[in-house]
């Protein structure tokens, strides 16, 4: 497998699970778009597009930083065409552009959600219509969306409507557009984290330092969207992915050194996940065991 040569175009890859699928990529030598808004640091998280861009350069990569807002269709059709001129086409697309609040109905103020569902839903559908064009005339192209399954039982919905609909809005851009583009041979996937994934966007906004321990490493879903990069794109296509199943399928079987804190159960285990998709054989979601001393 490789993605030598090959180009991402990326939304919201400033840090956290977009910039460690951008690295992962870029150690084969992939060209990398990071279209995001964060220019100047944020006040509470880490990292910019252009610290991003360093991490991809470092990492055997090309990258490209464009100040982007995907509400913005304008910039948007300007950054995929930026992309097109600079590095000769578009491969790749990693809807990856989210908002997240976990309030309830009574609590999400409709600032929010209006935010949730432009980035999050609308986002993901706009710069999937400004790169299907250039997607059509590359060899195995690939769009994945950071969404869950397209599960709409209520017990999901109930706990907070505004975020997990605009989640699901992402999904159904998965299904509808696998459909839909199947003739072209662009693949449409989501991919899912089983787990709490560590970045400081969560820490921040809803699992504080303390809950960050008991989640897995943004490693497990670059390891997880690098297989599914390397896939055949008109065989693979349609997909709601978990990142430990799929890399279980591709013969993993170390989960353990994808855990911050081996003592900490890991949270989330279920979360917007169906039932028959649980953890590969023999992983557990349960705290390890010391090791013995040597």
């Amino acid at each position: 497998m490789s993605l030598k040569g090959k180009t991402i175009f990326m939304t919201g890859g400033s840090r956290g699970i977009g910039l460690a699928i951008g690295v992962r990529a870029a150690r084969d030598g992939a060209n990398v778009a990071i279209a995001a808004k964060t220019a100047e640091p944020h006040k509470h998280l880490p990292g910019t597009i252009y610290t991003a861009a360093r991490a991809i350069e470092d990492a055997g990569g090309h990258a490209l930083p464009i100040v982007c807002d995907v509400r913005n269709d304008q910039q948007v059709y300007a950054a995929v065409e930026r992309t097109v001129q600079t590095f000769g086409g578009i491969d790749l697309l990693l809807n990856n552009a989210s908002a997240i609040s976990l309030t309830g109905t009574l609590e999400t103020d409709m600032k929010r959600y209006d935010l949730m569902h432009q980035i999050t839903a609308r986002g993901t559908f706009l710069t999937s219509k400004a790169c299907i064009p250039h997607l059509k005339h590359t060899a195995n192209p690939h769009v994945l969306n950071m969404s869950p399954p397209l599960d709409l039982r209520a017990k999901w919905l109930g706990r907070h409507v505004a975020y997990t609909s605009a989640k699901l809005g992402m999904a159904m851009c998965t299904l509808g557009m696998a459909e839909e583009f199947r003739a072209d041979g662009i693949a449409f996937n989501s991919l899912w984290p089983r787990t709490g994934i560590a970045t400081a966007a969560i820490e921040f906004a809803v699992s504080g330092a303390e809950g960050m321990r008991g989640c897995r490493t943004v490693d497990i879903m670059a390891d997880a969207a690098y297989v599914i990069f390397n896939k055949n794109a008109r065989e693979f296509t349609g997909n709601f992915l978990i990142d430990d199943l799929v890399l279980y399928e591709a013969g993993e079987r170390d989960f353990d050194k994808y855990r911050v804190d081996p003592s900490y159960d890991l949270g989330g285990g279920d979360y917007l996940i169906p039932d028959d998709m649980g953890p590969p054989p023999g992983v557990t979601l349960k705290r390890l065991p010391p090791k013995a001393p040597t």
